[in-house]
């Protein structure tokens, strides 16, 4: 397992930059599953376009259309009504400014606490900025995996916008959109059977 260090803390650096990080880190390995958790979709997606991967696993991601940027990606989605929709039926807990109700809700304390002592300034306005840089998703076979629990991206947003952008349809896994922390077990298991069902070679 690979978990790249991103430039995130230099306000200059873009989404490529972020990708040439990620493919320097990676460096010859091979059998490889990317994945993107939420804005990392935009920097997984760059990378498989890059190496030769297997499958491309987006985890509560926010998918990019091509020339769009993570700016632009909000309205385009129509992410705000959507959480303005699901806030009204859980009473406020989708889009809570506390987060932890909107990120590490089934996360242990101490464990959230380590996860919030450690952010940075990511990602930087320059990525925030610039135009998503492909031209067409990339011919990776790509998974989705939705957080059912999810009060940062509501689970319902996702089942729309997953197979309009990507023409799949999501899997479902019970947890918040920090389920890699308190599902861990759960969410290798799934990235262990995409491993083992996805081709051994890329889509051309």
């Amino acid at each position: 397992m690979v978990a790249p260090d991103l430039p995130g803390d230099d306000e200059s650096k873009t989404l490529a930059d972020y990708a040439d990080a990620v493919v320097e880190a990676v460096g010859g390995k091979q059998n490889l599953v990317v994945v993107g958790h939420s804005f990392g979709a935009f920097t997984a997606a760059l990378v498989a376009d890059r190496l030769p991967v297997d499958v491309l696993v987006l985890l509560a991601g926010m998918i990019p259309s091509p020339g769009e940027s993570p700016d632009e990606w909000w309205a385009n989605t129509g992410y705000r009504s959507a959480v303005a929709e699901q806030a009204g039926r859980d009473g406020g807990l989708t889009g809570n400014a506390d987060p932890y109700v909107s990120f590490y809700h089934d996360v242990p304390r101490e464990l959230a606490e380590a996860a919030m002592g450690k952010e940075r300034a990511h990602p930087s306005r320059a990525a925030m900025a610039a135009p998503w840089l492909l031209e067409a998703w990339p011919h990776v076979p790509t998974r989705f995996l939705l957080c059912t629990e999810d009060r940062f991206f509501p689970p319902d947003f996702f089942r729309r916008l997953v197979p309009d952008r990507l023409g799949i349809v999501p899997d479902e896994i019970v947890g918040s959109h920090c389920v890699a922390l308190s599902r861990p077990k759960e969410v290798a298991d799934l990235l262990e059977g995409y491993m083992a069902t996805a081709p051994s070679t890329r889509i051309d």
